[in-house]
C-alpha cells in the first residue's frame, strides 16, 4: 500500500472536533465559514471534523440526480434532504451509523496535494478496518476504499483557496437500503457495504472514532488537539488571528 508523502512540520497541532450528529445543512454552512476563517488567518489550526448526519442524499458538482433512483416526493415522505454541493463526485448518501470526515485544511501549509490528501484518508481507512481485520483495498474504477466490489467508504473534497473541505463517509453500521436506491458516485451494479456487514455484527461507533484519531495521528504523523464546537464557534465569531 503505496503512503502518502509524510506532512511537512507544522509546528502547530490539527484540531479534531468530535461532534455526535448535526444536520447536513448545518454542516454545510460551519464548513463553509471555517474555510472563510482560515483565508482571512482568523483560523491559525487546520481541523478535521468528524460526525454523523441524519438522512441525506447529496449531489456534487457534476451533477448526479439522475443517478438517484427515487423522487422528491419519496424522499420527502421518509424523512430524507437533499443538496446540491460542490465537491467533487455524483450522488451519496449519509446518515445515522455512517461516520463522516470533513478535513477543513490548507494544502500550501501541509506539503501536500489534492491526491495526496484523498490517498491519505483512503490510507486512514484501510489501516483502521484492518484493526477490525477487514481486508479493504483502492479499486480503480472509483476513489474511496472497497471490499472487493463493495464500497465501504467514500471521498468527495472542494478546494476554495487552497482549503479543503467536503472529505470521507466510511460506512459502520448504517441500514444499507437507501444506498439501493441510487447508483453509487454513478456507477452502476455497485453494493455499498458497511463495516457491521462485512463483520456479521454491529461496530461500536466510540470505538471507530477512538481509532480514527490514532490512525490520523500515526498514518499523517499528526500532532491531533482535541476542540470544541464551541471554539470553532468562537473562531468563526471572531476573525481576527
Amino acid at each position: 500500500m503505496d503512503a502518502a508523502p509524510p506532512l511537512r512540520d507544522l509546528r502547530q497541532p490539527w484540531l479534531m472536533i468530535d461532534i455526535p450528529r448535526m444536520d447536513y445543512e448545518k454542516a454545510l454552512d460551519l464548513q463553509h465559514a471555517l474555510v472563510d476563517a482560515k483565508y482571512r488567518g482568523g483560523a491559525k489550526h487546520n481541523l478535521v471534523l468528524m460526525l454523523e448526519h441524519p438522512p441525506v442524499f447529496t449531489f456534487g458538482r457534476r451533477g448526479g440526480r439522475e443517478f438517484l433512483l427515487k423522487d422528491d416526493a419519496f424522499l420527502r415522505a421518509h424523512g430524507i434532504t437533499s443538496f446540491q454541493v460542490e465537491r467533487g463526485g455524483f450522488v451519496t448518501y449519509h446518515g445515522p451509523g455512517q461516520l463522516v470526515i470533513y478535513p477543513i485544511i490548507n494544502l500550501r501549509e501541509t506539503g501536500w496535494g489534492v491526491m495526496d490528501l484523498v490517498q491519505a484518508l483512503e490510507d486512514m481507512v484501510i489501516r483502521l478496518t484492518a484493526d477490525w481485520g477487514i481486508y479493504c483495498e483502492r479499486n480503480p474504477l472509483n476513489r474511496g476504499v472497497w471490499v472487493g466490489n463493495r464500497k465501504l467508504a467514500s471521498i468527495g473534497l472542494a478546494i476554495r483557496h487552497w482549503i479543503t473541505f467536503h472529505g470521507m463517509s466510511i460506512n459502520i453500521n448504517p441500514s444499507l437500503e437507501p444506498f439501493t436506491w441510487m447508483h453509487p458516485c454513478g456507477l452502476t451494479g455497485i453494493q455499498a457495504t458497511s463495516m457491521a456487514r462485512e463483520l456479521g455484527y454491529d461496530v461500536s461507533m466510540v470505538k471507530v472514532r477512538e481509532a480514527v484519531k490514532t490512525h490520523l495521528k500515526t498514518a499523517w504523523a499528526l500532532e491531533l488537539m482535541e476542540g470544541s464546537l464551541e471554539g470553532v464557534m468562537e473562531m468563526i465569531r471572531d476573525p481576527s488571528p
